[in-house]
């Protein structure tokens, strides 16, 4: 039994009456950032970095607060003012301060706050720092209001901030058209998956008469099975617009374009996390359709190994680890759509990944800043020597993602494995033969980075990044060994007032199913070594006729898919509108017109100004009406 189902939350006092100035504060320093204008340049991201400091010592304080009461006592819900109302619906403004909330705010500020300090070095040289800065705290402040939102309305809210900031920082740098593109096609692809938020809020109104979390979660048990299963594919379609899932994934590759910290706050710890937290969030609905359930665990299986697919097949860095996160967000969504069993290992995932891929993204924008920005792995070779700081801390990511005992995500992601075999044999299946691939394209990357001849372009000179970026590279490389074996075991308790009893038991020995994940791991090492560490590696990509390799360079011809059954029929659709409203609409009103206007021009020909041609129409109307009187008379 969920206890939010069951336990109403408590009324925020105290330090949890005040956690909306872990929104306010981001919100309210992007506000000045923008405003000031270039007398803030020289040290407006030192008030930035400031600003998610703040919100990180706010929710730690809140953790400790929660830490320390029982677990009955640990929902806590603060409202702050009616917003409006309509008829018998009021919408009030509130936030849910609750053990699933409050460790994403710990994540989002905590590696947002990393990002942050990093980003005054990458972007020491970019004229337009200030507006960086800005637009990372609004999209901080957007995602703080998402995960701590009491209701849908508010978390939608939130979620359209957190849309409106990604395009932002994605087309940053729009004199790029690359950049300005990927920007929009986020934004569009998005606003898709939004129109799923938006009926499902709408469905969720009609049946419940409520959009709050608890008045949701207590009427989903007496849902008709039709209504859950469409409220949670509404709900599903807009998680794969946010956590970039198929099909709506597209656009999470082009979103490199962005500057790499945004790859890091985007792709780690924030928006592509949204969506597990919208289905982990919501899972009372989702237990009351199966229908939508399965459907959940579709989508994460297909993704996992997609994202796996066009990591294997890319020579950018940051698309390799893009697909990583497309990836390993399907390991999430797939525990997610396990149910009970896996909600808790969902978030542990999403945890531990949000440090080891933060760091792993700030790894890659660091050989970036060392190599002149050259994103393409074949140019690489080496480096290990030359940036040792960056080489150490990416290999504690490597090792993470891989899931190498005992690192982050030998805990998290072999607990989903060893879900997924319990739940469903074809996903268990698929989720291992993931875990190999991705420990293959992996270890592809680090060998065609760190390891082999130098491949390096003329004029190029490898460097160490300054300490400002290495020392965030430190900390989440920590957080990459310890967090896993931390967090192992407590979350699962720790979650259950939010995500609810957790039947899978947890050990620290390697069960059957864990030694085969650990076995198949070994193997993709090995033929990722077999393939790039003993053979050179040419500096331009070799042609190939291999359909597979062809088509994970292609991104799996997404776009020609998205341009073939949505750009396409969309765009026909819009030009016979126009058409229609051309050709047929404008020239019925314009005929119109031109009739009265013919009509007009034969009336005023009646109005000579001649005292005898009116009297003469007067004479000529008396005869009329006489005649027809007379007529009307005899008939």
């Amino acid at each position: 039994m969920f206890l939010l189902e069951t336990i109403h939350p408590v009324a925020g006092t105290g330090m949890f009456a005040n956690a909306w100035w872990m929104i306010a504060a981001p919100l309210l320093v992007a506000a000045i950032l923008l405003i000031g204008g270039r007398m803030l340049d020289a040290w407006g991201h030192y008030l930035a970095v400031a600003a998610i400091w703040f919100s990180f010592a706010v929710g730690a304080c809140l953790f400790a607060e929660m830490w320390g009461r029982p677990v009955t006592e640990r929902v806590v819900e603060s409202h702050l003012y009616d917003w409006f109302s309509v008829g018998a619906w009021s919408f009030p403004v509130g936030l849910l301060v609750d053990p699933l909330s409050i460790v994403f705010v710990l994540l989002i500020t905590g590696v947002g706050g990393l990002i942050h300090i990093y980003s005054i070095g990458y972007m020491a040289h970019d004229p337009r720092r200030r507006r960086f800065f800005a637009y990372l705290n609004l999209f901080v402040a957007a995602m703080l209001t998402l995960v701590l939102a009491d209701s849908y309305l508010i978390l939608f809210v939130g979620w359209e901030g957190v849309g409106l900031a990604s395009y932002l920082l994605i087309s940053f740098w729009q004199e790029r058209p690359s950049a300005a593109a990927a920007g929009v096609k986020a934004f569009v692809m998005n606003r898709i998956g939004d129109v799923g938020m938006v009926l499902a809020i709408s469905s969720m109104l009609a049946m419940f008469g409520s959009v709050r979390f608890v008045d949701v979660a207590a009427g989903a048990a007496a849902l008709e099975p039709m209504w859950a299963t469409l409220i949670g594919i509404f709900l599903l379609v807009g998680a794969c617009g946010k956590s970039a899932q198929v099909p709506l994934q597209a656009w999470l590759l082009d979103a490199m374009e962005g500057p790499t910290p945004v790859s890091a706050l985007i792709h780690a710890a924030t928006m592509v996390t949204a969506g597990v937290y919208l289905v982990v969030r919501s899972h009372a609905i989702f237990e009351a359709s199966p229908v939508a359930q399965m459907a959940v665990v579709i989508v994460g299986t297909v993704t996992l190994l997609f994202g796996a697919w066009i990591g294997c097949s890319k020579d950018d860095i940051k698309k390799v680890l893009a697909g990583s996160t497309m990836s390993q967000i399907g390991y999430m969504m797939l525990a997610a759509g396990i149910g009970p069993a896996g909600y808790a290992f969902a978030i542990f995932h999403l945890l531990t990944h949000g440090a080891f891929k933060a760091n792993m993204f700030l790894g890659a924008g660091s050989v970036m800043h060392g190599m002149n920005d050259d994103v393409n792995m074949r140019h690489y070779g080496a480096l290990r020597k030359a940036m040792p700081y960056t080489f150490y801390t990416f290999l504690m990511g490597y090792l993470a993602i891989i899931g190498i005992p005992p690192l982050a995500g030998y805990f998290s992601k072999d607990h989903i494995i060893e879900a997924a075999f319990h739940a469903n044999l074809i996903a268990g299946v698929c989720a291992l033969l993931g875990a190999g691939v991705t420990a293959f394209y992996m270890t592809r990357l680090m060998f065609m980075t760190f390891f082999g001849q130098e491949r390096w372009e003329p004029g190029v000179h490898p460097h160490e990044s300054p300490k400002v970026m290495t020392v965030p590279l430190i900390v989440l490389a920590l957080l990459s060994i310890i967090a896993g074996a931390v967090m192992n075991g407590w979350i699962q308790g720790w979650l259950e007032p939010a995500a609810g009893n957790h039947p899978h038991e947890v050990s620290l020995i390697p069960t059957p199913i864990g030694l085969l994940t650990i076995v198949v791991v070994l193997a993709g090492v090995a033929l990722g070594w077999a393939l790039f560490g003993r053979r050179s590696v040419p500096t331009t990509a070799p042609a190939s006729s291999n359909p597979i390799t062809i088509t994970g360079r292609n991104d799996l011809f997404a776009d020609a898919i998205n341009d073939i059954f949505v750009v396409q029929p969309t765009g026909a659709v819009a030009r016979g509108v126009a058409t229609f409203d051309h050709n047929g609409l404008d020239k019925a009103v314009d005929s119109s017109a031109y009739a009265f206007g013919g009509l007009s021009a034969q009336v005023r020909k009646l109005q000579t100004g001649f005292a005898r041609t009116y009297a003469l129409t007067m004479v000529a109307g008396v005869v009329l009406v006489g005649v027809v009187l007379i007529l009307t008379h005899l008939a």
